[in-house]
């Protein structure tokens, strides 16, 4: 244990057999009295306990009778700010196999590009057969509890094998669920509301597209940090993989645009600044590089 949580360093404690753990509140105290006397020392005497990142998604992903349906939200936020309004969340593992990511957006990419790079390397070392689905999340379990929670990842990871249709909730300190159905990021509420009242076993395809769009547009509308378009990714037992990029686009705003009419007393029209010269000098032959001016030198092997 650390300083941070035991009060008794250098004493000889003992961890409670039993009850309720107080280790934070040790913790919190002595984190709160450092930070007084860093504002003590500071000109601003300014005293701010440090919040945790807020990061704002809603992906979900639920198993139906004959595979696996993926969906994600595409608002991507810096702070309180829209960064992008159409990204996509939906990442490419396997052939067989995607994963919906929250969080950090850099960590999330970029974590699903290495274990993808890894899983293409495991299956031209074996055969290049297909991938299962618990390889993929072992790999990443494995990665993110190595970084602790700090790689700030939490994915849905979906597909299909020779085992059948699987569906993983994996948080960024490496712990998984196998589950029939999930949700993950700040919209995750209100898209569990809608599956616990929707779900059922052995859905048909439409039903549950139809039922994850309407998770992701619970999330959507009930959570300031999800917006924008609806993504849906949906993996078959065949292999087929159909992917509803912008399947619904609740805010599009261009009819609204299209819909005002803007005043035409500032707009420019061509003429109305005056051309006073117009000359045209033709390029001299002669002049400038051709390929018969390059020289071609061959590249050492």
């Amino acid at each position: 244990m650390s300083e941070f949580t035991n009060p008794d360093i250098g004493l000889d404690s003992t961890t409670p057999t039993g009850g309720f753990n107080f280790e934070n509140v040790h913790r919190n105290a002595l984190i709160e009295s450092q930070l007084q006397k860093a504002s003590s020392n500071s000109s601003t005497k300014n005293n701010i306990t440090p919040l945790a990142t807020k990061t704002g998604t809603t992906i979900v992903g639920l198993v139906y009778k004959n595979g696996i349906v993926l969906g994600a939200d595409t608002r991507s936020t810096n702070d309180t700010t829209v960064a992008d309004k159409n990204c996509e969340k939906i990442h490419y593992i396997a052939p067989n196999i995607y994963c919906c990511g929250a969080g950090t957006a850099a960590d999330t990419e970029k974590t699903t590009e290495l274990i993808s790079s890894q899983m293409e390397l495991l299956r031209m070392n074996t055969g290049d057969g297909q991938s299962r689905v618990v390889t993929a999340c072992t790999m990443l379990k494995r990665m993110l509890f190595r970084y602790q929670g700090y790689v700030s990842a939490a994915l849905v990871l979906g597909g299909c094998d020779v085992n059948g249709p699987h569906l993983y909730q994996i948080y960024p300190h490496g712990s998984t669920g196998k589950l029939p159905f999930t949700t993950m990021g700040s919209g995750s509420l209100a898209a569990m509301a809608v599956f616990e009242e929707g779900f059922k076993d052995d859905l048909e395809e439409e039903e549950a597209v139809e039922l994850v769009k309407r998770a992701i547009l619970a999330g959507i509308f009930n959570d300031l940090g999800s917006g924008s378009n609806c993504d849906t990714t949906v993996i078959r037992l065949d292999g087929t993989v159909v992917h509803g990029r912008n399947c619904i686009m609740p805010n599009e705003v261009k009819p609204l645009r299209d819909s005002v009419k803007r005043s035409d007393v500032l707009n420019m029209r061509k003429g109305t600044t005056a051309v006073l010269k117009s000359t045209f000098k033709p390029r001299k032959s002669g002049f400038g590089v051709t390929l018969a001016d390059v020289t071609v030198t061959p590249m050492e092997t």
